[in-house]
């Protein structure tokens, strides 16, 4: 299910990542999108997010993202400010938690969805 407005991208990231699918974060991003997991390293383009995002889907976190603002530049383009909280299991069994302020550029597609181009998690922090 693709993102009808800029907001949706959020809360379908949040659905699909809290459900373990992958392929339905990824789905998310624009082909030559930019993750900002690492600002020394972003990966870029699908594989590149899927492979940085991996990691995160398989502890199965429990995240909720909140849009704190929406600003869009005429009809096709926005930016999200997001502010979200994660709790989960880690990989070595020990209760997670963490947050961070994210931005998020989101571009309208040719056929009316909306999708990442470029996802700071940490961007406002």
């Amino acid at each position: 299910m693709p993102a009808t407005t800029p907001e949706e991208c959020d809360a379908l990231f949040a659905r699909h990542l809290n459900a373990g699918d992958a392929d339905g974060v990824v789905a998310l991003y624009e082909p030559d999108a930019v993750l900002v997991m690492d600002p020394n390293a972003p990966a870029r383009g699908l594989d590149a997010i899927r492979k940085a995002l991996s990691v995160f889907v398989a502890v199965r976190p429990n995240i909720i993202m909140n849009v704190r603002h929406t600003f869009r530049a005429g009809d096709d383009l926005a930016v999200l400010y997001n502010d979200w909280t994660v709790t989960g299991t880690g990989p070595d069994g020990a209760p997670m938690a963490d947050s961070g302020k994210a931005i998020e550029i989101v571009r309208r597609q040719p056929n009316g969805t909306w999708r990442f181009a470029i996802d700071d998690p940490r961007g406002r922090d």
